[in-house]
């Protein structure tokens, strides 16, 4: 995060613009409908008449002293001469107050950001000074979702918070109360202007409230990019009170659930289960009967090579309400990303998803068949046993030549893809250093990535 937006109150605060020019009155505006006093000083003249808002303050026609800004809380500077600007924002700071210098981001304390302004409800999109136009892009296309009807609807919630507070105390069944304040029939009633309705829709969800069952989402980070999550796995992610996450799962994506919501790491590799699948299981049911809304976040698909289905088992069997959640796995996109076809209908009649670590004393991968020709083989967790994938493929009949391609942090911005034959495949994955998530593609059309169309054209030259 590189700046911060701060919720200022401007109930009994004191704003001060200086300039008359058009930065000046824009400046004026942001405030006409807020509760604060303006005090506006044009040291240059007042604008035309025709120029000056309706209903704003009227122009005191010389330059502040120190005294003007006595108990202002915002300052914006809004004058062409940079030393007389830098004197008077150094005034206004020894008064106590914040100050914007417009264009003159080096002499200012911050930098207005854009509003979308629904009365109680107000969002700032901030660039830090560095791209506006953009910021105001951005928040056209907020205005174009938010209801007009959202001040209104924070009021309201206001007027009666105490009462909810009062009536029920129990925490996660007030929250569930807002939630369905907010989203049901009386957010309706306040977008069709009728707010006494909607306080007494409000009122009869209050005696209503109580505290609810806990449920399970089992659900598919996808591969990593945060863009890939299904509209849905947002939605649910955006309501956990707890998220329970995997090693795959980057913080691009924890970064799209609640804020507020408690994270819970439980990621394993290889050799390295810092805790244990049953203990996995045993926290998911513990909270979502502690009343919590549990969402289980795996890397990927959780149910391709996930473990998805034995934590759904798990939950059934505890009488837990659960629900499933797909993600886009991350064969998919690893390959989509890397521009590998998984089928092509010259080179690959069907794709296999398998996996190169087996469960201990579980029975082997049959090589004969994923050394058939006109696939493509997708290999899970399949660094580690490079060379022994490679050595039992080409015993089963598949070609030492055959294209191979290597997809690490498939679909991220790190993403890297190594390209070869399946009988370097072990020396590829050694000579690589592979630090993050990696999948091996196996057959022809791992000769359509990116990278090795650059290599052939690199040779053509």
């Amino acid at each position: 995060m590189q700046v911060f937006l701060a919720s200022i109150p401007l109930q009994n605060a004191r704003v001060v613009v200086v300039g008359s020019g058009e930065p000046a009155l824009a400046k004026l505006r942001l405030f006409l409908s807020s509760p604060a006093e303006l005090s506006w000083f044009t040291p240059d003249g007042p604008p035309p008449e025709n120029e000056q808002s309706r209903g704003g303050p009227t122009p005191i026609v010389r330059g502040p002293v120190a005294e003007d800004f006595c108990n202002a809380r915002l300052v914006f500077i809004a004058i062409e001469d940079e030393v007389e600007a830098a004197r008077l924002a150094s005034l206004a700071r020894s008064a106590g107050a914040l100050v914007n210098v417009v264009d003159k981001p080096a002499l200012a304390d911050f930098q207005t950001p854009a509003f979308v302004d629904r009365d109680s409800v107000v969002i700032g999109i901030a660039t830090g000074g560095s791209a506006p136009i953009l910021a105001r892009d951005i928040r056209s296309k907020i205005e174009a979702i938010i209801p007009a009807a959202t001040g209104p609807l924070a009021r309201l919630a206001g007027d009666i918070r105490d009462t909810v507070k009062a009536s029920v105390p129990d925490f996660l069944a007030r929250r569930r109360f807002w939630e369905r304040a907010f989203r049901g029939h009386a957010a309706d009633l306040v977008a069709a202007g009728k707010p006494l309705e909607a306080r007494r829709e409000m009122l009869r969800l209050l005696n209503a409230a109580a505290p609810e069952t806990g449920v399970v989402h089992i659900v598919g980070a996808g591969p990593g990019d945060p863009e890939l999550l299904t509209l849905k796995a947002l939605r649910i992610l955006q309501d956990a009170d707890v998220v329970i996450y995997d090693r795959l799962v980057p913080e691009a994506v924890l970064e799209r659930a609640r804020r507020d919501a408690r994270r819970l790491y439980v990621g394993k590799s290889r050799g390295d289960h810092s805790v244990p699948q049953d203990q996995i299981e045993a926290l998911m049911i513990a909270e979502a009967r502690a009343g919590q809304r549990v969402v289980r976040l795996k890397g990927g698909d959780p149910f391709v090579f996930g473990r998805g289905g034995e934590e759904l088992e798990a939950m059934r069997k505890a009488g837990v309400p659960v629900f499933v959640v797909p993600g886009v796995t991350a064969a998919l996109a690893c390959a989509a990303s890397a521009g590998i076809p998984l089928t092509h209908r010259d080179h690959a009649q069907s794709v296999t998803f398998v996996t190169a670590q087996e469960k201990p004393g579980g029975i082997a991968p049959d090589w004969t068949r994923l050394a058939a020709a006109n696939q493509t083989l997708a290999i899970y967790m399949g660094t580690d046993r490079a060379g022994q994938t490679a050595a039992s493929l080409i015993s089963a009949g598949r070609a030492p030549a055959t294209p191979v391609a290597i997809v690490e942090n498939g679909s991220r911005p790190d993403e890297r893809v190594i390209t070869g034959t399946l009988g370097d495949l072990g020396g590829m994955v050694a000579r690589s250093n592979l630090t993050g998530p990696a999948l091996l593609f196996v057959g022809e059309c791992a000769a359509f990535s990116a990278a090795e169309l650059d290599v052939r054209a690199e040779v053509a030259a």
